[in-house]
């Protein structure tokens, strides 16, 4: 099998799971938020073995894919704006300061959210109900996105070292 082939079959599959991963996570109103995050871990073998570039085209069909076949809008919105996230995760991991390296990560998050909830609140027509929730919870929900966000940077460092380490020679030979 020439290294084009396998490339190929390995991008098609993973692509294909997190395509599955998704639709899964749309059968349940919890897994909204899961099944985005495990589609990105999914993708994590694609960035760590062909780069960025292949990476970020597997990002895009899986977009893609989320948006025609996903049920749940929901769910393929939060994929389309937080699955690039991996793909950013090596640069920002390069910025020497770890204070400017978490208010980095931190703004990023805060600026997806803030795009993805204008984006939700314009396509629903929920700007009514909005302005009336209580501030406070609204807060309190965002500290509790950027907290996840943080795990999700967590989990996002300790899958790809066990890719890395572990799984890498299983599944790549």
């Amino acid at each position: 099998m020439s290294a084009q082939s396998r490339r190929l079959a390995l991008c098609g599959m993973l692509c294909g799971l997190a395509v599955v991963v998704l639709l899964l996570g749309g059968l349940f109103s919890l897994a909204v938020y899961c099944a985005p995050l495990l589609a990105m871990a999914v993708l994590l073998p694609v960035l760590e073995e062909y780069g960025p570039g292949t990476a970020g085209a597997a990002y895009g069909a899986v977009s893609l894919l989320a948006l025609l076949l996903m049920p749940d809008r929901e769910t393929a919105l939060v994929y389309i704006c937080f699955g690039w996230y991996p793909i950013l995760r090596p640069r920002l991991a390069r910025i020497p300061s770890r204070f400017l390296r978490l208010a980095t990560k931190l703004a990023v998050c805060n600026g997806v959210i803030a795009v993805l909830y204008g984006l939700l609140l314009r396509l629903l027509g929920l700007t009514a109900d909005l302005a009336e929730a209580s501030r406070l919870l609204n807060g309190a929900l965002l500290v509790m996105g950027n907290l996840v966000f943080l795990l999700l940077d967590l989990a996002l460092a300790r899958l790809t070292n066990l890719w890395r380490r572990k799984l890498r020679k299983r599944f790549i030979s």
